[in-house]
């Protein structure tokens, strides 16, 4: 399945999360009203996605400051997601994708099984305003080019 282009409504999912500490659902249409930032990545713990994750909560006011939420989301499951916000004092949201739900509707499953680091950048109605889908995944988008983004809403 292809990523949704700019322009076009995001595809709603609803996913198992844990942020700070406590296990919820997040649903894409509970989200509408403000800025949301999805952050699809490989997997929990290792080390391109440590370094990422890590500078996105280092840089989280930034976000937060627009009025924009960010959500990581990556096949493992809430056990591997709440040691890794636990050790790595991750705060915001990180979704649970095992039957890579969400993964496969945003176009970022990769060759082997492996999750494309993607960054999805939707506006307050769900609609898709930016989008970065890695090919190898080796890097990662910083901060001020994602607060970029949603300041141009």
């Amino acid at each position: 399945m292809p990523s949704p282009a700019v322009g076009q409504p995001a595809p709603d999912f609803a996913l198992e999360g844990v942020a700070a500490g406590e296990r919820k659902t997040f649903s894409l249409a509970d989200a509408k009203g403000g800025p949301l930032v999805l952050a699809f990545y490989p997997g929990d713990d290792t080390p391109v996605c440590t370094r990422q994750l890590c500078s996105y909560q280092d840089d989280l006011a930034e976000l937060t400051g627009l009025g924009a939420t960010l959500w990581g989301i990556s096949p493992q499951d809430l056990v591997s997601h709440e040691t890794f916000a636990q050790k790595r004092g991750l705060s915001f949201p990180l979704l649970a994708d095992p039957q890579r739900q969400a993964i496969k509707a945003y176009g970022v499953n990769g060759p082997l099984g492996h999750t494309k680091r993607s960054v999805f950048v939707l506006d307050g109605a769900g609609v898709v305003r930016w989008a970065h889908v890695s090919a190898l995944g080796l890097t990662y988008q910083d901060t001020q080019k994602i607060a970029a983004a949603v300041q141009a809403l």
